[in-house]
């Protein structure tokens, strides 16, 4: 089974991303956002290329992108639902693990947020 990793900008877009929902939207619309975080990853270990996984050779040559949109109302309860995520999971994967590289807003410029190394940061 693969594991699930994330770069240390991939961890700190993600505290960042949740302080501002948390400030901008309160504590539910934090959590109901972390937990559609936590849907999508748990798709990318499951199926690193499923529905909604887009190859982005533009980005690198093992980058691929996710949508938290196609994670959008699939929490446990109606409390879950989040009506526009708005952010991408920027990934790449193999055989051993899943590698989160960035959270990045969807409205946002990909190549000026990720280095060519970017893969190598822990």
């Amino acid at each position: 089974m693969r594991r699930l990793e994330l770069t240390i900008s991939a961890q700190a877009d993600l505290a960042a991303i949740l302080d501002i929902s948390a400030a901008s939207f309160g504590a539910q619309a934090r959590r109901r956002y972390e937990t559609i975080i936590e849907i999508a990853l748990g798709d990318l270990l499951a199926d690193p290329t499923c529905l909604g996984s887009l190859e982005r050779p533009e980005l690198g040559p093992k980058v691929r992108t996710y949508h938290l949109r196609y994670c959008r109302g699939r929490g446990k309860s109606r409390a879950c639902l989040v009506g526009h995520p708005r952010h991408l999971l920027v990934y790449e994967f193999d055989d051993d693990r899943v590698l989160v590289l960035r959270v990045l807003h969807d409205a946002m410029e990909l190549t000026r947020h990720l280095p060519p190394n970017e893969s190598e940061e822990r």
